[in-house]
């Protein structure tokens, strides 16, 4: 692995624990020599993890949409990609990643995420994907997952393959040591 994509808020929420986790992962990601790809903002935990990871040495690619650009877009990066549309932006930044980790978010993170793993459970990439789970942030996400696969909508093999950690370097170390299942999607009604 050599870039590392971050789907996250373009808000701080309100727990300040947010922001520092953001702060904590883009330093985790310099000391471990990972660039990152985000979507191009300046606002948010996308800026503080950003900002972490100039601040520190390492290399920043953004990808923002043009209908966005001149609103928040973040300045300095070493590459910013303005592209057409969100769909274009989604593309371009996992092209340009081996793996993705989310931080807290909303809409936007939970739709970047689910298409990343749909994709992987389809079998068209083998990259992974992991939640920060930031002071539980994700819990209720999770216990969806849970209730899918209990419910026969997804396979456990397919829930594993959203990695789960609490701190960076857990989730660096997981990401590192991932290797794909190989099994159908399609869940069979049991007999």
């Amino acid at each position: 692995m050599k870039r590392i994509c971050v789907y996250c808020g373009s808000s701080p929420g309100f727990d300040p624990g947010y922001m520092a986790m953001a702060q904590q992962l883009g330093q985790a990601l310099v000391d471990r020599q990972y660039e990152l790809v985000y979507g191009g903002a300046a606002v948010g935990l996308m800026g503080q993890v950003a900002d972490t990871v100039m601040r520190a040495g390492g290399v920043v690619i953004g990808v923002i949409p043009k209908a966005l650009a001149h609103k928040v877009s973040h300045q300095g990066l070493t590459q910013l990609h303005v592209v057409a549309s969100m769909h274009a932006r989604k593309t371009m930044m996992f092209d340009l990643a081996d793996a993705c980790i989310a931080l807290p978010g909303g809409f936007g993170t939970l739709e970047e995420v689910a298409e990343f793993l749909t994709w992987a459970q389809l079998r068209l990439h083998t990259k992974p994907c992991g939640l920060l789970n930031v002071a539980g942030y994700f819990d209720l996400l999770l216990a969806f997952l849970d209730n899918a696969v209990a419910q026969g909508f997804m396979k456990q093999a397919h829930r594993e393959m959203l990695l789960v950690a609490t701190t960076p370097q857990e989730m660096l170390t997981r990401l590192e040591g991932y290797t794909a299942p190989v099994v159908e999607k399609w869940v069979e009604p049991q007999k």
